[in-house]
């Protein structure tokens, strides 16, 4: 339904330059970072776990996640949407290859200008919130 809210959780990882992990899912044009929707009854935390586990086809524990922040926006791929993510921060995991309904993943330099196709929430909140340390 239109003007809807998509409440989603997400997993900030950086490499050892302090480029940051985004994915392009299949059928989509604008990069985010690994997450997605929460289940009914589902912790923030808890779906940032399965979703980074389902897109990457990587384990990380729940304890080793550290809150950044909750930041809403425009939805990328949902016309007419807000988007409203939990994001945390994992440390470096090598990452080789997409899972699931991820098509592309791409480290992105955040001492650069944000690149045109980066989702919203990512390119007005969450990129300048990471460079600003939180």
């Amino acid at each position: 339904m239109p003007g809807s809210e998509i409440v989603v959780s997400a997993v900030v990882f950086r490499d050892p330059e302090g480029r940051v992990l985004t994915v392009r899912k299949t059928g989509t044009t604008k990069f985010m970072f690994p997450g997605g929707k929460l289940e009914p009854g589902e912790r923030a935390i808890d779906a940032a776990v399965r979703e980074v586990g389902e897109e990457l086809d990587i384990q990380v524990h729940a304890a080793d996640l550290r809150l950044v922040g909750t930041f809403a926006s425009d939805a990328a791929n949902e016309p007419g949407h807000t988007v409203t993510a939990t994001v945390y921060e994992h440390a470096y995991v090598p990452v080789a290859d997409p899972a699931a309904e991820i098509a592309e993943l791409r480290w992105a330099d955040l001492s650069c200008e944000a690149p045109v196709d980066l989702a919203p929430l990512l390119a007005l909140s969450v990129f300048p919130a990471l460079r600003a340390g939180s």
